[in-house]
């Protein structure tokens, strides 16, 4: 976990575009490791860092999900702007077998995404939700044969890789903090005004009167 949260970290306000995050095997990711759980000092959660790395990441994020997801791994692809799943993906997050009250840092992650309904399906059922469950509550984006999961990944980074990255990042920032409810007004104002001074938005005018692709240099 702090591997990839350092690797974030380094690429912050890089000019990446787009980033995916995916895994390898049957699932994409089991979760914390059981014997951890009742180790260690968890008031500085290792798990949560990494999610709020993630959720906060400058650019936007998709979770390509290649398999199952379980306990803290479903967080973690929650902390994702986009998650795509794979036809029979399974998702479940067993705290409450193990006896332990996931963090609230999370559970407020859960809620945020989903809605305190599907959260306490979630966390107080343990329910094991499937795929079209998981794309019924909006835990899913998109749901996709495994066959073509690559391919619909690539067209999603494509729409966002090809657009105007100030308007985008701005937008990302913006709908973030209205979704957590500390909007900062000044600058999201800010932010509309700066993509309104832009060279892309000038580029995208022009493309538009031209009837041609946008170059967006994100500046």
């Amino acid at each position: 976990m702090n591997t990839i949260r350092s690797t974030l970290e380094e690429w912050a306000n890089s000019d990446i575009r787009v980033l995916v995050l995916t895994g390898t095997g049957k699932s994409f990711c089991s979760g914390v490791s059981l014997g951890d759980v009742g180790t260690g000092d968890w008031s500085n959660n290792p798990l949560t860092a990494l999610c709020d790395t993630v959720e906060n990441f400058h650019t936007p994020t998709i979770c390509a999900l290649n398999g199952g997801v379980y306990g803290g791994g479903a967080e973690l692809a929650l902390s994702c702007d986009f998650r795509v799943g794979v036809v029979g993906i399974k998702m479940f997050v067993p705290a409450i077998k193990i006896g332990v009250h996931y963090e609230a840092t999370g559970i407020a992650r859960y809620v945020q995404k989903l809605g305190s309904q599907s959260a306490r399906r979630v966390f107080l059922l343990a329910e094991k939700f499937e795929d079209k469950a998981l794309l019924d509550i909006g835990f899913l984006d998109f749901l996709v044969p495994a066959a073509e999961s690559d391919a619909h990944v690539d067209t999603l980074c494509d729409t966002i890789g090809g657009a105007a990255p100030l308007a985008v990042q701005g937008m990302k920032r913006t709908i973030l903090e209205v979704s957590r409810g500390n909007l900062d007004a000044d600058a999201a104002a800010k932010r509309t005004a700066a993509s309104f001074a832009s060279q892309d938005h000038r580029e995208g005018l022009a493309a538009l009167s031209q009837k041609r692709k946008p170059l967006f240099k994100g500046c």
